[in-house]
This record gives structure tokens, sequence and C-alpha cells, in this order.
């Protein structure tokens, strides 16, 4: 974590932004003490929507029908 003065972060204001991007965090003093302090958004997840695919995807009738032995055999490493 990195403090600068007010007169530094006026002077220096895009390169502190750059140093923001990267995750770093800085704090901004007035006369020797912290006053501010810059950080990074955390990007915000959209929320989901219920029913967004609706009519895109397709379950088939038999999705939870037993498998063929074989096929079976196959996925226990018989």
């Amino acid at each position: 974590m990195t403090t600068v003065n007010i007169h530094q972060a006026k002077t220096h204001f895009s390169k502190l932004i750059e140093a923001v991007m990267r995750g770093e965090e800085i704090i901004i003093a007035k006369a020797g003490k912290p006053a501010a302090k810059l950080v990074p958004i955390a990007p915000v997840k959209p929320k989901r929507k219920p029913g967004a695919l609706k009519g895109q995807i397709r379950i088939a009738a038999d999705f939870d029908a037993t498998l063929p032995d074989d096929l079976l055999d196959q996925f226990e490493g018989k």
C-alpha cells in the first residue's frame, strides 16, 4: 500500500489510477494523516435471470434413463 500526499496525488493522478487498476491500494494523506483511500472497483457480476435460455436448450425425454450395461461398465472401469 502506497501513501502519497494531496499535492502528489493531484500531480500524478493518472499514474495513481493506473496503479489502482493493477490492484494496488493508494492512501492519500493530508498533512501526513491518511484522508482517503483509492481502491480498485470489484467487477459486478450480472444478476442471473431465470428462463433466459428458454427455447434454446432441449433436454431429451430419456435424459435420466438407465444407461446400457456396456456403457455403464465403461464408466465403472470394467
